[in-house]
């Protein structure tokens, strides 16, 4: 018998190389001639076969339980799933097991190996491409919040787009494909994606789904093959997940300190653009050398703008609010208690009354704040024009100092009736800019007038376009007309002659 392999090889090579005889060998290391033919034919010992079937085991009966407690492991949070001590203790409790623990760690050991899943290796055509969510932390204006990640991979040579949002949701979606298909100048012919509820709006069946609306929309503008996982298989994706970590821990480590998203936005667009210039695994030259192969395969983006949007029902409440993504926005008053449409995109809300726009405001992305545009409340405030301090749309208004003056002079020459006349010039805001307003309350200072007409008559004159000069550059003809000044004396005759005229017989 050998200690170990290296004296097997030991005597290998003191035998062949000459330094002790075979016999010698056999005598110093009490090993059988024929045993040393093996040894000098074989360069290491031949590994040990099991002589006949294996032998039963007292674990052998009890498979079947072990296997159905893995089964229904399977449905069970993966924190709460059995160890193979707690299966050997129940074998003992429950099904009077008296073996080992070694055997039960063993048998499940083995039979976890045989049921993970072998993942069959997947071909990937230039033009494909595939797109998921991920999340990360960044230093927004010196506060730490979490942000999402839109990624769009094409497997085929390797490149990435992403960009940070606020959150997930429609409207992000839409625009992180804009963004996308421009970025690589082209829409690819299929994409990839998970059973994400911004896409799918019901799983029927293992493949087939129904879209929401809002990704008809977008497939049907920009025309490629939309395709979705089969539930909990995001293996079939897995490239755009394994480019989600690369770029989460390329870029976005050590975590960004940014003044806007805009920013952070500008940086991931310019390392997606320098990762173009990378040498991908199994690859022999950059990845922006096989994105000409995909390029060539994509469909043209349409010339035809497509609006990154989501249309959401609204209700106008008493104080001409409306609640949207836990916000409120103003409307005008007249339009209280109505049913709006609201068009919610990535940095505006517009607000529609049947089909017309009643109101614009900036898109904010944190949670139950008011948005107050001070002119929605004028038209109230003119029949009620005691609650004009007292009105929080006004509270943070901040005007020109010509309209505190105004006000004072208003108020001085007509009492209360002051305020109302002085609402009637801000409502002059509803059709003219503060700019030009501003002016014109100047102006009416400067002449002594403070009447809202006057101001009123001022400022849309300068708002009319001034009257051109009629050129005879390039008419030499019409220098040759000439037009004689208009005598008022004409006039009179021809008025003379007609009074004659009407009283004759």
């Amino acid at each position: 018998m050998f200690r170990n392999v290296d004296q097997w090889i030991e005597i290998r090579r003191r035998v062949l190389t000459g330094e002790i005889s075979k016999r010698q060998a056999c005598r110093e290391y009490g090993v059988h001639w024929q045993t040393l033919q093996k040894v000098l034919d074989q360069p290491v010992p031949p590994e040990r076969r099991q002589a006949g079937p294996p032998r039963p085991s007292k674990l052998d009966r009890f498979r079947p339980v072990i296997e159905a407690i893995l089964d229904k492991d399977r449905q069970t949070h993966r924190k709460q799933r059995h160890t193979a001590w707690r299966i050997f203790e129940r074998l003992k409790d429950e099904h009077g097991y008296d073996g080992g623990y070694t055997l039960v760690k063993e048998a499940v050991r083995d039979l976890k190996l045989r049921r993970k899943e072998v993942f069959l290796p997947l071909r990937h055509d230039p033009g494909e491409a595939q797109v998921d969510f991920g999340y990360c932390y960044v230093d927004l204006a010196g506060q730490r919040q979490q942000v999402v990640l839109f990624v769009l991979s094409l497997p085929y040579c390797d490149a990435v787009y992403c960009q940070a949002f606020p959150r997930e949701c429609s409207e992000v979606f839409l625009e992180g494909h804009r963004r996308a298909f421009a970025f690589f100048g082209g829409v690819p012919t299929r994409i990839s994606y998970d059973n994400t509820k911004v896409a799918v709006g019901k799983i029927v069946g293992s493949r087939e789904r129904e879209h929401t609306k809002e990704f008809q929309r977008l497939v049907g503008h920009f025309l490629f093959e939309p395709h979705f996982c089969l539930v909990r298989r995001p293996n079939e994706k897995g490239h755009v997940e394994h480019l989600l970590d690369y770029g989460r821990k390329r870029c976005l480590v050590p975590v960004p300190q940014v003044s806007s998203l805009e920013e952070l936005n500008g940086r991931l667009e310019a390392w997606c653009r320098k990762d173009l210039e990378q040498t991908a695994r199994k690859q022999s030259v950059p990845k922006q050398v096989h994105l000409a192969d995909d390029q060539a395969a994509f469909r043209p983006i349409p010339t035809q703008d497509f609006e990154s949007r989501r249309l959401v029902p609204g209700q106008v409440d008493s104080l001409s609010l409306v609640a949207f993504d836990r916000n409120q926005y103003s409307v005008p008053t007249q339009y209280a208690h109505r049913p709006v449409m609201i068009v919610a995109g990535i940095d505006e809300l517009r607000i529609i009354f049947e089909d017309r726009l009643i109101a614009r405001h900036r898109r904010c992305w944190d949670r139950d704040q008011t948005f107050y545009e001070p002119i929605h409340y004028l038209a109230l405030l003119e029949r009620k024009p005691g609650g004009f301090d007292f009105a929080e749309p006004l509270a943070n208004w901040d005007l020109p100092v010509a309209f505190g003056i105004l006000r004072r002079l208003l108020e001085a020459d007509l009492g209360s009736r002051g305020t109302r006349e002085f609402i009637k010039v801000l409502l002059l805001l509803e059709r003219h800019p503060v700019p030009a307003l501003k002016e014109a309350v100047h102006t009416g200072l400067e002449l002594g007038t403070t009447s809202p007409d006057a101001i009123r008559l001022i400022v849309d004159a300068s708002q009319e376009p001034p009257i051109g000069l009629f050129s005879l550059d390039g008419r030499p003809q019409l220098k040759l007309v000439r037009v004689e000044q208009t005598k008022v004396s004409a006039y009179q005759t021809l008025l003379a002659a007609s009074a004659l005229t009407e009283v004759s017989p």
